[in-house]
């Protein structure tokens, strides 16, 4: 029996080793530059991943290290990288396979660190036999074992009520309102693009002091954005135009030429 005793000590030594993890921060190919610079601020080392896409189109991962008992924080965007070379949909898949990889590897608790949610746009049905797709997604984060989700500026702040799981739900906006200030404009006013977004610009003018004003926004289509006239006075003001999401920029596109028609000065 004292034989073993070495061996018993050793393996003891190594299991205390691996559940003493507490916190480790892991990255897909979205944007592992941010994950980079937030296991920095953490002062933990970013974890190793293995990422690659097959030939065909599939997804591959693999943890390079134990991440027993630890907490897991997967920092991946569902947006696409051309540096990396994944699409919107290969980091929506590669983000549901890092966290059936980590709850099949033990993790204590996984936590999806998705600044930008993907799908957010379609968070209700605009015309019948739509999907709802944020919905969707929520529901793929929980079924592949993410025990919790970190967000930013959602779309639509009701998309936490998908989740049956916790959600924190970051916001931008202080420190956007804060650069504003710093820059201490002149006769600002800040532009809503659409009705929908009215709610967010108001307080965000509120924040800088500055006026309110909306454009008539419609979609004849798809990705394509007329706007009509502008409600409120911009007229020799400098305009700040307020979105949420930019996909083609036809929208803000349409807007700032639509505010220079009105007279804004910059």
């Amino acid at each position: 029996m004292s034989a073993l005793d070495p061996r018993i000590a050793r393996l003891g030594s190594s299991l205390a080793v691996e559940y003493d993890k507490r916190l480790m921060v892991l990255s897909g190919r979205a944007n592992p530059a941010l994950a980079g610079r937030i296991a920095e601020k953490l002062g933990v080392t970013l974890g190793g991943v293995t990422l690659r896409t097959f030939s065909n189109g599939e997804v591959y991962c693999r943890f390079e290290e134990s991440i027993r008992g630890a907490d897991v924080f997967i920092v991946q965007p569902t947006c696409g990288n051309p540096e990396t070379g994944v699409t919107a949909n290969d980091a929506l898949m590669e983000l549901l396979l890092m966290v059936d990889a980590a709850v099949g590897a033990s993790a204590h608790r996984v936590i999806a660190v998705t600044p930008w949610y993907g799908y957010s746009r379609q968070d209700k049905k605009s015309m019948g036999r739509e999907p709802i797709s944020a919905r969707l997604i929520a529901h793929m984060l929980e079924t592949a074992g993410a025990d919790r989700v970190l967000t930013m500026d959602l779309h639509a702040g009701q998309i936490q009520g998908f989740f049956s799981k916790p959600v924190d739900h970051m916001t931008a906006m202080f420190m956007l309102t804060q650069y504003f200030r710093d820059m201490q404009l002149d006769d600002l006013v800040v532009v809503s693009p659409d009705a929908g977004r009215v709610k967010l610009a108001k307080k965000f003018a509120e924040k800088v002091g500055a006026e309110l004003a909306i454009l008539n926004k419609e979609r004849p289509a798809q990705q394509v954005a007329e706007i009509a006239y502008v409600i409120g006075d911009v007229k020799g003001k400098t305009a700040v135009i307020l979105d949420d999401i930019i996909d083609t920029a036809g929208t803000l596109r349409a807007a700032a030429e639509t505010v220079k028609a009105e007279g804004a000065r910059c």
